[in-house]
Formats: C-alpha cells, structure tokens, sequence
C-alpha cells in the first residue's frame, strides 16, 4: 500500500520532457524561451551554472546567446539562490565528503557523527530551511552518503529507508537543485539493481526512475539497454525502454525492434543472458499479470504486431478436395503480402524462443493467431520457402497450438497444400533445398518411428536447441502416417521425379517404406499397412530402356529414378523372402512383383550407367551391387565384369573414332538379309558384323534377335571362322547390357532342329529351373569353339541363377518346414535319427545338377566316332595340351581336315577346362562328387593337365581309395599318377606312398579274377609314382616282384608247361642278385610274350614284366 502511494506522488510530480532535455542539451535559446514556468524551474541549476561559468566557446555568437540566457533568468526569483549553491567552496566540499565517507565506513552506517555538518539542533527540514546555500549542500550530501553507505552494508539487497528532507514535498525543489549540482549518474542504478526486477518494490523503483530519465532523454534509451543486458540486470526495464522505443518507430512492414531485441537475448551465443531473460519470463509467468507488468505489455505489443501481418480476408470455409484440382491456380485462402513474409518469419522464430526456450505459455488468443499466421500461403520466394519450413516445425515442436478438430482440420489442409505446391515452389523460387525434402524426412521418419531424428530436424531448422518431448508427436505421426502419406502415390511420384545428386535419406525412405507395406503400423490394426507399386507403374518407368529402335529417345524418366525404382524392386523381393515366416504367422502374404516383370527390365544396363554415376548417386551403387549379389548372381560373374571393362576402355574410345555413316545406317533388317544370303556369299555380312563391332553396347541392342535367331546357320559347314568369331564378339558385347533376354533367345536359336518337330519355346524360368537344358543344343556347337564359348558361358550363369531361384522358393515355403517337422519326431524309432531337412535336399539337387553339367562336358571333351575314325587319337590330342590351354588361339598353320578338326576339339576341351576349373574353386565339393562318381580314364590326362585346381583331388584320393568298390580304387590311383606327374609335392608323395601299401594289401585279399581287373589297370601307374618320386622305387619294385611271384605261383599249381616270364619271375625270387644277368637275356631284351595265352595270370605277369622293364629304361636312362 505505501508502495502505490509513492508510485501515485510520483506520477503526480513534472518531469523534464523530452523538448525541454533537447533544448537544454543544443542550447536551443529560441525553444527554451518557449518553454514554460514550469518546464522552465526544472532546467534552472543547469541555465544558471552554464551563465556563470566560463565558457570553453569564445565566439560572438555564443555571447549573443549568453545575453538572451542571463535575460532568461531574470526574471526568475529562484535563480538567486541556485547562484548562491554555486558559489560555494567545492574543494573544501570534496575533502570533507571524503573524510565524512572514510568515518562513516568506520564507525557504521548507524553513527550519528558527521564531518560535512556539527550537531544538528533541530530536525533536518529545519534545519534545511535555516541554513544557508553552503551549509544545505552539506545536509544534502551527508543524508546521500548516509544511504549510500547503508546500500554498501545490505549487500545489494533492496530496502527502504525514510527520508525526512527528500520525503518534504516544501523543500522538494530545492533538494532536487542541490542534487543536480552533485550529478548522479545511470549506471550506478544499473549496477546495483536487481536480477529481476519485477519481483520487488526496489527493482520497480529503479525500473521506474531509470525509464523516467531515458524518456528525457531519449537517445541515451538504447545505451541505458546496453547496460542493461550488458549487467544482466533489471530485464523490465531492457524491454520497458524497447517498447518506448518500438512505439515511435515509423515503419510497419520490416520487423520491429522489440522482436529484435527478444530474439537477440534469447537466440544470441551468451547463454548467461539467455538464461537471465528466461527467468524474467517464467517468473512474469507466476504472478498474475496486469496492464503495468512489462511482460503483459511485451506480449500485448508481440499480438498486435502479429495481427497486424494476417492476411486480412480469410475463408473460413474447408477447401475440398475438389475444389482445389478444379481451380489449381485460385485459393479461398489468402497469403501474406510479400512484404510481410521475413517479419512474419522473424515473429516465428520469436514465439518459437519464448515458448521453448523461455517457457511461455500462450494463451488462447495467442495460440489461435500464431496458428492462423502458421498457416497462411507466402508467395512463391526464398523468403516464402523459409516461412513454411518455420511454419512446419513449428507445428512438429508445438503441437499443443493445435487443440480443436476445427484447427486439426486447418493444419491438415495447409499440409496438403504444402505437398501439392512444393514443386511450384522450387521451380518459381530457384531455391533448391526447398521444404519438399523436410516433408520426404519428417515422412521416413515418422514411418520408421525415427522421432529424435525428427526433433533434431526441428531444431536444426528453427536454429534453436529445444525440448521436445516425443510424446508430443504421437498425434503428428498419426496425421501422417494414415491421413496424408498414406497411398504409395507420393513416394512414387518421388522416386519419378529425383534427380542427381541423390539425397542421402532417399534410400532410407525406400527401405522404410518397403516395411510399411510387409509390416502393420499396430498391431491392433493388422491392416494398416500402405501397398505396393503396381507393376504397370514400374513399366511406366522403364518404357523407352527395354529395347527398340526408339532406345533413349522417348525416354520419359530419367536414369535415376529407373535406378531408384529398380532398387526398389530388388529390396523388396529380398524383404519379402527375409520375413517370409513371420508374414506366414501373421497370415499375410503381400505381393510378389511376376517374373515377366523382371524379364522386362534391363537390369544389367542400369547397372553399368549407374557405374558411371557413382559420384552424383551416392550409395545407390554400391547397394544394387549387394542386392545383384544376393538375388541375381548370375549377373554378378567376374568374367563378365572384365569384359565389360575392355569394352568400355581405351579401345572402344578408338573405336568410336573409326565409326562412320555406314556402320549408324545398317538397320536389323539389312542384317537379316545378310544372313540369309550365307549359303551364297559371306562377304556382306561379314562387312556389316564389322561395322556393328563399333557401335556401343546400348546401340546393338536393336540387332539383338537377328544375331542369335541366326546363329543355328552358323553352325552349318563353310563358314569362316571370322565371322563366328564376330558373332562372338558381339554377344560378348550385348552381354553386357541385356544378359538375360540374350541367353533365353540364344538358347532358343541353338535348338536341334529336327523335321517335323516343333521346336519348344523356353522362358527364363525353365532355365532357371532346368539348366542343363543349355546343353541340350545341337550337337555341331560341341565343335564350334566361339558358339561353345558363348554356350558355356551361358550354363555358368544358369547354374547361378539356378542357385539363386532354389534358395528363394525355399525362403517363399518356409512355412511348410514346420509340419514336416512336426511328422517326423511322431515316426515312432527315428526321433533320434538325422532329420532330412528341406535345406539338404535344396544342396543335394543343386549338387547332382552340378555334376551332372560336369560329366555332360567331360563326354563333350571325348573325340566321337567319327573323329576316331578319322584317326583322332584321345592321348596324342592331350600331350601339348597344357600349352594350348595357355594359348589365345589355335595355331593358325594347322591344315584343312584331320588337323582343323583335331584344333576345334583341342579349343573346346580347353574352354570347358577353363569353366570347370572355376566350378572348382567356387565349390570344391563339386570336384570331389564328380570323381566320387568317376569318369573315362582317357580324359584324366586333360582334366589333370588343363584344370588348374585339380590339385584340390590330392585332399580326397585317401578316401575315394578307401572306397569298398574295385572301379573307384582303380579311378583313384589312375588319377593320383597323373597328379603326381602334374604336381610332385611331399603330399603327393605321401599319399602315393599310401597307394602303393593298399596295393598290396589288396594283393593278399582279392580273388584271382579281381586281382587281374584290379592290377592291369593300375600297374602303369606304378611306373608314374617312380617318375614322380624316385624314392618309391624300392617299394614299388618289391609289389611288382610279390605281384609276380603271387601269379607264379598260381600258374605253377595248374600246369607243369612253365611259362619263360614265370622262369624269370622265380629266378628274381630264388636269386635277387642275378638282376645284372637278367637284364643280359635277349629274350628279357625282346620282352618275349605268349600272346596266344588266355590265362589272367599269364597276361599279368607279361604287364609286370612290362612295368619292371620300363621303370628300369627310366631309372638308366635318368643316371
């Protein structure tokens, strides 16, 4: 109550106005003579001082306006005693002030001594009134200091202190005289003032001085705020001072100096202000606010100014749907001028700092208006960009702005209008970062529950760090997810319409939508999920890029959005394989996307221009890469990517240069009928397949189906090797753009063609299913190298793709593993047993398809009967053969004829030497099935020689000789000599030791007819072991001698008529020593043999007789 009552005695008192302050500063003597009485007794101690003094300005005119002062003041009947307060001893004043000062910090504020006046006789207003000029300066002074040196012992804390003379409204002018001429200053106030000053008596005090003297003054205004924020004191006061400011500011349109002021504190890098002016507005928060607290004046000031930018016609009325795709270009709603849009947005940010920085709390008018201005249309500028992209995060960070359905509605509306602009916007504004990417975030993020994502989304765009607690997004996220972005439509339209760079969130979302579409948003809503892109829409892709004449001309799209699109398709066929079982538990199946679909786009072909737009595509690469890997690893062989790197190198730059008009003017069609003049002549198209050698992979694929629906007419005799050679050549080249279209079609054309049969069409799924329908072709590609190479290359990827399609139909029937499961443990006695799970029969097909191709082109390497007939012989063919195989070419001296027919089949054995060797290395248990399963021995010297990873053999010869049936024991050790000869390492020898001891264990255990099947096979592999490993020698010489002597003695027991071979043999027995004679024989010399006998022993023993003399020619010929 006394506190009013001192503001009410203030408020009643005259102040210096601002004409008057500026009068006196310029010493304007015309508009001080205007003023009056009044005005005039205020400014009276300065008039008089500055008429006495001497004056720093000698200048005529300056004396001019002395004389018109000192005429001023004569008239005036108090001059004379302010003339008397100014004559008095200062220096003296100054020491005894000092003095007086010192003793009172001694003695306490309490003390009734005092230096400046002696012993008071009566109170100070009497006192006062009866002193003279020189004795009232010291009362005033030494009541100053009494409460200054009080202000220093109450340690900044406020108090009151009643003051006797101050308090006398009589002596009231003549006090404020006297204190004018001692000079108080502003920041004194300042400093010593309170943190906040609206929470006490003194702060308002000093809130209220400070401002009545920045109203004298008012250019001093903005430094006495300096101080202010500098100190980080009286925060009233800083915002009181900028709304006396802001209200005689003259412009309207640009953003004013209170939202300056504000933003600056609490958006500027001193977080000790920040702070400072937070709690002023938490505290201004708890009390109840009236019209003279500064924070309601503040906020009043903040609405008016906001409600001054809305747009002043505004339908109520809901825009549907309708509406809007009738009249695109006309809205109901109309938008910020755009003179408004930048205040509009510094407004924004403003209410966002108070409300999350601050803690403001908006009221319900306030909500309401910042939400009618949150969603009001900007035009199409940089600055509009920004205020929807404030505008949106606003509405994420404060959702409690939004409270009715009607607003709900509002902010729906607005948010559809947001998607549907957003390309006007970008195009009209140049600004590429527009707010289509913040919707493409906020979207992925709310559907992958990414909210702290979301919140720094926010934040970084407000430009503010601010608490937002995820909860509040629940009603965000539901909006979005099941009211706005809830069709496949938008994301589609965004993949149609991305360009490079790629944004590095694209491939997140894609991801994040595929797991829309397999998994429900709730579970309580098992429906809730968004649907696939139809398969028409991703035709509509890639029309234009599947081949044709038109290839790149009509092309709508561009090739990143036929990248993204195909990235799409691969993650979600791989997503749906991965949640296969918990689709089936959850008794869904969403969509699989056909195999015509797939067949229809160009894989490879988006891969290789992907390769050249790494830079600008970000990890979309890298990512196709990994899921070609997985799901089409038949597009994926090395082979084809070395291929790919000759064709797209140096050379076809070269090449390039060479091409000419002719080569560009072949069509298909000349091509046909280029082919169909072969049996004639071969020299036109031999000219146009060169020409087309310089064309680009993408520019051949138009000659595509002429080229292989002609290659069976190559198969036919007298065509040169050259343009088989061409062919080749150029379905290398194709090969690399459109692999699989190319193989079913080649498949196709390479068919026997027998007479009145219809020849089958295959699909890429019954390659896929069947592979070894590739070599099922006609039987002349067996000795044409180039259209073998192209069908090998073929069977390679098929096996593959086979792989892959088996691997994918077990994820897609996962579900049935469990009741088969459930049938085996009730069979009652096998609960124990091995279950056969569906996995290893998946590996057991695959295995027996492996082999089964392998052992196919291992009777393909064998010479036919009518090359053996012309003479071909198996072993002479395979002596040089390791030298061809490192070799480019066949020798191009060879003859016509045997030696031509000879040179194809070496070429042949060579390439299907070079595929099974990298069959072997991909998976080495297909090399040991396959000779598990044995094949020609004739063939084991090609194998041995031209595979390079036969050495993988030596790991399992131990087991396969182990075996129980005589004919792998046999394969064994015949393929182990070779192995020896080809790779003579301390294993080998081991394991060649190993044979020779099972050898003779045999010896002892088989039965006279399996002792001749076994040994006259394998003894010629003795004489290898000795070539290899001369110290087996010994050994091996003793099991031939044991061999030997086990049959002698079986022919002995039978008949008396004894063979001379068997006489040697018992001789070597009896006499060991007698070698040297032995070896004198000429009958021994001659290798003398009874031809004519039909015995197994005798003919045994004419093969070991055999053996001991070749291993004894080497042994001599080696010393």
């Amino acid at each position: 109550m006394k506190d009013q009552v001192i503001m009410t005695e203030c408020t009643s008192l005259q102040f210096v106005s601002p004409f008057a302050f500026e009068a006196m500063q310029k010493v304007d003597v015309v508009r001080l003579a205007s003023l009056s009485d009044p005005e005039l007794r205020l400014l009276l101690p300065c008039l008089v001082r500055m008429a006495l003094c001497a004056p720093a300005d000698q200048s005529q005119s300056w004396a001019q306006d002395k004389k018109l002062i000192l005429r001023l003041l004569s008239g005036v009947e108090a001059v004379n005693s302010i003339v008397a307060l100014l004559s008095v001893d200062f220096h003296a004043l100054e020491q005894d002030a000092s003095k007086e000062q010192q003793l009172r910090h001694k003695l306490g504020g309490g003390s009734g001594e005092s230096i400046l006046v002696s012993q008071l006789q009566h109170g100070l207003t009497l006192e006062f009134e009866h002193s003279d000029s020189p004795r009232r300066l010291r009362l005033v002074l030494s009541e100053l200091l009494a409460i200054m040196n009080k202000v220093s012992e109450s340690s900044g804390e406020f108090f009151f202190k009643s003051s006797e003379l101050f308090e006398s409204p009589v002596y009231l002018e003549e006090a404020a005289d006297v204190l004018c001429i001692l000079q108080a200053v502003c920041r004194g106030l300042i400093k010593n003032g309170e943190r906040q000053d609206e929470e006490s008596l003194g702060g308002r005090r000093r809130t209220d001085a400070l401002r009545f003297l920045c109203k004298m003054n008012p250019s001093q205004a903005l430094k006495v705020r300096g101080m202010v924020v500098e100190e980080c004191h009286l925060p009233g006061l800083g915002v009181a001072l900028t709304l006396d400011h802001t209200k005689n500011e003259a412009s309207e349109d640009g953003v004013s100096d209170l939202v300056c002021f504000v933003s600056g504190l609490l958006l500027g890098t001193n977080a000790k202000v920040r702070t400072w002016f937070g709690t002023f507005i938490r505290n201004g928060q708890q009390r109840k606010e009236t019209s003279s607290s500064v924070l309601w004046q503040m906020r009043r000031q903040l609405l008016l100014e906001l409600m001054g930018i809305l747009p002043t016609v505004r339908s109520t009325r809901i825009v549907e749907e309708a509406d809007v795709e009738m009249e695109p270009n006309v809205s109901v709603y109309s938008g910020l001028k755009e003179e408004h849009v930048v205040k509009a947005s510094a407004l924004l940010r403003l209410y966002c700092a108070l409300m999350g920085i601050a803690g403001l709390k908006p009221t319900e008018e306030e909500a309401e208006q910042l939400l009618q201005l949150m969603t009001s249309r900007p035009p199409a500028t940089p600055a509009g960009v920004r205020f929807v992209s404030l505008s949106f995060c606003m509405l994420l960070a404060f959702s409690t702005l939004v409270s009715t359905p009607e607003q709900e509605q509002l902010m729906v509306v607005w948010l559809s209008w947001m998607i549907k602009e957003e390309a006007y916007f970008e195009s009209t504004s140049g600004v590429s970062a527009s707010f289509g990417e913040m919707l493409l975030l906020v979207a992925m993020y709310f559907h992958s529950n990414q909210l702290s994502a979301i919140i720094d989304l926010v934040c970084s765009t407000l430009g503010m760090k601010i608490v937002i607690k995820p909860s509040s997004l629940s009603r965000m996220k539901t909006i979005f997810t099941q009211e706005i972005f809830t069709e496949q439509d938008w994301i589609y339209r965004q993949l149609c319409e991305t360009s490079t760079p790629l944004h590095p969130q694209l491939l997140p979302l894609i991801d994040v939508y595929i797991n829309s579409v397999l998994t429900p948003a709730s579970k309580s809503n098992p429906e809730a999920t968004n649907q696939p892109v139809t398969e028409q829409e991703i035709l509509n892709i890639f029309q234009g890029v599947t081949g044709g004449d038109n290839l790149r001309l009509n092309q709508r799209f561009s090739i990143t959005a036929q990248l993204l699109v195909l990235y799409y398709i691969l993650s979600y066929e791989e997503a749906l394989l991965a949640n296969t079982k918990t689709l089936a538990a959850m008794q869904r199946k969403p969509k699989s996307y056909s195999s015509s679909l797939m067949d229809q786009i160009p894989i490879k072909f988006l891969i290789r221009q992907a390769q050249g737009l790494q830079q600008e595509l970000g990890g979309l690469h890298s990512a196709l890469l990994r899921l070609l890997a997985t799901n089409y690893p038949h597009l994926c062989i090395v082979d084809d990517w070395i291929c790919e790197e000759e064709i797209t190198g140096t050379d076809a730059l070269l090449r390039r240069m060479l091409l000419t008009n002719n080569a560009k003017n072949h069509s298909p069609k000349q091509l046909q009928e280029a082919f169909s003049a072969v049996p004639v002549s071969h020299t036109q198209v031999m000219q146009i397949l060169e020409h087309l050698t310089l064309l680009s992979a993408s520019e051949l694929i138009p000659y595509a189906e002429v080229l292989t629906s002609n290659m069976n007419q190559l198969l036919n005799s007298g065509v040169p090797r050259r343009i088989l050679q061409t062919v080749n050549k150029l379905w290398m080249v194709l090969n690399t753009v459109m692999p699989r279209r190319l193989w079913v079609m080649t498949v196709n054309a390479l068919q026997p063609s027998i007479k009145f049969v219809r020849q089958q069409k295959y699909t890429q799924n019954d390659l896929m299913i069947d592979p070894l329908i590739v070599l099922r072709c006609d039987q002349r590609v067996y000795r044409c190298p180039p259209l073998m190479d192209i069908t090998l290359h073929m069977l390679n990827g098929y096996l593959l793709a086979s792989k892959a399609y088996l691997s994918a139909h077990l994820k897609e029937t996962a579900e049935q593993d469990r009741p088969s499961q459930n049938n085996t443990i009730g069979l009652v006695g096998q609960t124990d047993g091995p279950e056969v799970t569906r996995e290893e029969l998946k590996n057991a097909l695959l295995a027996a398809q492996d082999s089964a191709a392998v052992q196919i082109l291992l009777e393909i390497c064998l010479p036919t009967e009518e090359e053996r007939a012309k003479g071909v012989n198996p072993d002479s063919s395979l002596r040089n053969v390791q030298s061809v195989i490192t070799a480019s070419s066949p020798n191009k001296g060879l003859e016509e004829g045997e030696d031509n027919l000879l040179c194809n089949l070496r070429e042949v054995q060579c390439l299907i030497c070079c595929l099974l060797h990298q069959m072997y290395i991909a998976d080495p248990n297909i090399a040991k099935l396959v000779h598990f399963q044995g094949y020609p021995c004739e063939l084991l010297p090609l194998t041995v020689a031209g595979i390079p990873s036969m050495h993988i053999c030596l790991d399992f010869i131990p087991e396969l000789i182990a075996q129980p049936e005589l004919e792998k024991q046999i394969f064994a050790i015949q393929l182990l000599s070779h192995l020896c000869i080809q790779y003579a390492l301390p294993k080998s020898l081991s394991v060649a030791r190993l044979a020779v001891n099972v050898m003779g264990t045999l010896l002892t255990v088989l039965t006279q007819a399996k002792r001749y099947a076994f040994f006259m096979p394998t003894l010629p592999s003795l004489v290898s072991f000795c070539r290899a490993f001369p110290p087996l020698y010994e050994d091996i010489m003793s099991l031939l001698i044991q061999i030997g002597q086990v049959c002698a003695s079986d022919v002995a027991t039978q008949t008396r008529d004894i063979d001379p071979i068997i006489t040697r043999l018992q001789q070597i027995k009896e006499k060991p020593s007698g070698w040297s004679g032995i070896l004198k024989d000429p009958s021994y010399k001659n290798g003398s043999q009874d031809t004519r006998s039909m015995d197994p022993d005798v003919q045994l023993c004419h093969c070991i007789e055999s053996t001991i003399i070749e291993i004894i020619n080497m042994s001599v010929s080696g010393i």
